[in-house]
């Protein structure tokens, strides 16, 4: 006989927790949605408390002299960005380690110019000021990858794998999924195909692999979702790329589009052994896009972790707006351009004394890993933009004309191919850069170090940010820049 209590209690505490919108002040008066805080700040997490956040520490200083090389991966997510978002509307400031700088540049489109030639992917660099130390400087940098017209890209062969727990009940979570997902089925092409599992207590292949000429019947199996019940994440996932391996298109874009709240806790549910799984399938082909629905128990950490480690992207979907962001107007971006796409940069220690990569903390890599073609790093979305930023104290030999550093990226076409080298060498400029990308890129990253108290910070300031950022407003793209300004005046 099955203990009905013990089935149905954490169903239930889940459904209640996603449910409750709580915030609680931090010692230094900053309000933090939601979850409980001990006196150091760290949230707890009891499977029920709040959203998990896993920690992130700065990266600090680099003397040059000492090590000139400095090696990342590309982070193409924007998931903290539009989470950020959904805090402020509900009138509360994000946990400062829900603050990932790089997702806030990256959530941006940029103006950038596109790949010449064979390549799919063009880079740039500028050096600017340093709005929050005077006496610094900061090194933009910028990576395209190619557009895409939708007859351009190949048929898709995607997997909707869907969480239908109690977890997942409500307006900003399943009833948005369906919601995105049958607005997505409108402008695929008829030949690309659709398959539908679902998980909660157990696991269900609603859908077989359908071709997307039979709109109405897939419109129809999302639209007869509906939440109950605990989640079976992990059995759900191997099931989702059995279903996608089953149905590989050669040349086609092979994709698990998974909608969650990240809460698996039925069967196979710690994030490592997840990872494992997922890093189990990387030479197959296929891809992985983590959309994240919700708050009050929603496990950044984990989908975070799974999606860096599985070929994959990570957005936060907080409202239809964001939906039609994600799954219409930058569809595109769920075909990659550039894989396994790693960042190195090599500054001349006679013009940089010491130099900080902001953000992209758990991205960092070896220097030895940059010309490794098996070691895995992130994909570029046709249209997409990349954008990195390095703040520099330059040396004594810092003057016009010298030798600043060297920026080289390698990326494959294809996952399985040999990688390609890009480079470009900057030289110390008369003047600084003042740009509208890098002026945006700098007010963008003021914010960020604001919400995060960085110690970094320096001078900066929400009204910095806020003043930087409105001055670079020419070029944007469904007036997203606009609706940050607005957002920090909330914040304010």
């Amino acid at each position: 006989m099955i203990d009905m209590k013990k089935f149905i209690l954490p169903c239930v505490l889940t459904i209640i927790s996603a449910s409750i919108v709580s915030c609680s002040m931090a010692e230094d008066g900053v309000s933090s949605f939601p979850g409980n805080y001990t006196s150091d700040g760290n949230t707890e997490i009891d499977g029920n408390s709040g959203d998990n956040f896993k920690e992130i520490k700065e990266n600090d200083f680099v003397e040059a002299s000492a090590q000139p090389t400095s090696t990342f991966s590309v982070d193409a997510d924007g998931a903290t960005y539009a989470y950020m978002r959904a805090c402020i509307k509900r009138s509360c400031v994000p946990d400062p380690r829900a603050v990932r700088i790089e997702e806030y540049l990256n959530y941006f489109t940029f103006d950038y110019a596109e790949p010449e030639g064979e390549e799919s992917v063009a880079i740039n660099a500028e050096l600017g000021a340093c709005p929050w130390n005077k006496t610094h400087k900061l090194l933009r940098l910028g990576l395209k990858g190619k557009s895409m017209k939708d007859s351009e890209i190949p048929d898709a062969n995607f997997i909707f794998l869907i969480d239908v727990s109690g977890s997942m009940m409500g307006e900003d979570r399943l009833d948005l999924v369906k919601t995105g997902l049958c607005t997505m089925v409108d402008y695929m092409k008829p030949s690309d195909r659709i398959a539908i599992i679902t998980y909660s207590g157990d696991v269900k292949k609603v859908l077989e692999s359908t071709l997307v000429k039979d709109a109405a019947g897939i419109k129809n199996a999302i639209k007869s979702l509906s939440a109950s019940g605990c989640t079976s994440g992990g059995a759900a996932m191997k099931m989702a790329y059995e279903e996608a391996t089953e149905h590989y298109m050669k040349g086609g874009n092979n994709r698990i589009i998974m909608c969650t709240d990240g809460d698996f806790n039925v069967g196979v549910s710690s994030t490592e052994a997840l990872v494992e799984m997922v890093e189990s399938y990387l030479d197959k082909g296929i891809y992985l896009s983590i959309m994240g629905f919700g708050m009050g128990n929603f496990q950044d950490s984990r989908m975070e972790e799974i999606s860096n480690h599985g070929n994959g992207t990570y957005n936060y979907i907080d409202s239809e707006e964001e939906m039609m962001k994600v799954f219409v107007g930058e569809r595109s971006r769920f075909y990659s351009v550039a894989n396994d796409t790693k960042c190195q940069v090599s500054f001349d220690p006679a013009a940089v004394g010491k130099y900080r990569l902001i953000g992209y903390e758990n991205r960092v890599m070896n220097n030895e890993d940059f010309e490794n073609d098996k070691k895995d790093a992130g994909e570029i979305g046709a249209g997409q933009t990349i954008t990195a930023l390095y703040e520099i104290i330059p040396a004594e030999g810092y003057v016009a004309d010298a030798l600043l550093c060297s920026f080289d990226v390698r990326y494959k076409k294809a996952l399985g191919e040999d990688s390609r080298n890009l480079g470009l060498k900057l030289k110390v400029p008369a003047e600084d850069s003042d740009s509208e990308n890098i002026r945006f890129a700098s007010g963008v990253a003021a914010y960020g170090l604001c919400l995060r108290n960085s110690e970094y910070k320096g001078e900066a300031s929400l009204d910095m940010a806020a003043e930087i950022i409105g001055s670079a407003r020419d070029f944007d793209p469904n007036g997203l820049r606009k609706q940050l300004c607005t957002l920090i005046g909330k914040i304010k």
